[in-house]
């Protein structure tokens, strides 16, 4: 989007909960304010006051549209919509798909379109950008009837991210998103990593749920799927039991008490290094695994908070990679752009992620039409 300037970016979170914060940038300065705001109702009203004090926007209903970022797309959609009432009760049947998720963005849009409801709403589903991954990738081997009467299967998240990263790479290397097979690196508290032929997702890590895949902050990632079963019949944990300990509990909390990324590269305790080693050598599997589906490799691009700020990750993650593949290790360190040697076969990136600028270009696809 040239010439596009962001003018202010506003954070509400833990809405319902005690205490929310919200934290709004503007003019290159950060505030935080704590407040107590019991629905999206109220954070909306929140933000529209912020915006209005600052002279940036008097109404929500002077703008063009409304993005709104829903996690689960399901088979329905395979591309961002405008918002109606059929969209809004498919994204309403979803919710047992992505109950934490699909619930709290049908509710932004409810408030949304009832504050404003002559303005575009355009909903960017995360799920996407994976849409057609081919079956192979995305069936499991389980009794096909579950995946045609109860559409278990491989769905992919972050796709918001990863469509943003294939772009921005594309344009550091001077290509054509059609002429580049490309493995990004989503890496953050949550992690993915996605195998993109000529700018197709292909595959990915996450799956029926944003669990699998990657060691995450607080999420396991892949484990054996006895593992669960052991855990009701013989630990005698409930079902809600085993899924917290599978998603608030496991991953790099899990093995060393800590999901700070930071905090546990400058630990000295060896189960913070064990934690490390763990992550990192399941982001190298992926890697390979998906050098070997693509067959050739353009590039490989890091991103997300750990992925953009890490030196240290990146470094381990491409350390003993194929001969030909190098890294160049002072522009690691300086977070360049391009940080693999310019002799290596397949380049090596850090791309900042911008989950709400690929929002907001797809809802300039709908007030140009």
């Amino acid at each position: 989007m040239p010439g596009a300037k962001v003018l202010a970016n506003v954070l509400v979170e833990k809405i319902g909960e005690g205490s929310s914060q919200i934290t709004f940038k503007y003019d290159d300065k950060k505030n935080i304010i704590s407040a107590v705001i019991k629905d999206h109702h109220e954070g909306l009203k929140k933000i529209i006051s912020l915006l209005r004090e600052l002279s940036i926007l008097k109404e929500l209903s002077v703008v063009d549209a409304i993005g709104h970022r829903v996690v689960h797309g399901g088979e329905k959609f395979h591309s961002a919509v405008l918002i109606n009432e059929d969209v809004i009760k498919e994204i309403e049947n979803l919710i047992p798909l992505a109950p934490l998720h699909n619930a709290a963005n049908l509710e932004g849009i409810l408030v949304a379109r009832k504050k404003a409801p002559l303005v575009k709403q355009i909903a960017v589903f995360d799920t996407a950008f994976h849409f057609h991954m081919p079956k192979e990738a995305y069936l499991y081997a389980l009794p096909y009837e579950m995946y045609e009467k109860h559409k278990i299967r491989r769905y992919g998240f972050h796709g918001t991210s990863h469509a943003f990263i294939l772009k921005q790479t594309a344009l550091e290397l001077k290509k054509d998103v059609k002429e580049l097979n490309i493995i990004t690196l989503h890496l953050g508290n949550g992690a993915s990593a996605c195998a993109i032929e000529k700018g197709i997702s292909i595959d990915t890590s996450m799956g029926f749920t944003p669990l699998e895949g990657l060691v995450m902050g607080t999420r396991s990632g892949d484990v054996d799927p006895a593992i669960l079963i052991y855990m009701q019949r013989v630990l005698g944990l409930s079902v809600d039991e085993v899924d917290a300990v599978l998603n608030k509990k496991s991953g790099l909390l899990g093995i060393c008490g800590e999901n700070d990324v930071r905090t546990i590269i400058d630990s000295d305790d060896e189960k913070a290094k064990l934690a490390l080693n763990i992550m990192i050598r399941r982001i190298k599997k992926y890697i390979g695994s998906y050098m070997a589906l693509l067959g050739s490799v353009d590039a490989i691009v890091f991103s997300g908070g750990i992925g953009e700020n890490s030196s240290y990750i990146r470094e381990k993650v491409l350390e003993n990679l194929p001969c030909g593949i190098k890294m160049d290790k002072f522009a690691n360190e300086a977070n360049a752009t391009f940080i693999s040697n310019p002799k290596s076969e397949i380049k090596f990136l850090v791309i900042k992620t911008d989950e709400e600028l690929e929002i907001a270009q797809e809802c300039l696809k709908f007030i140009k039409s």
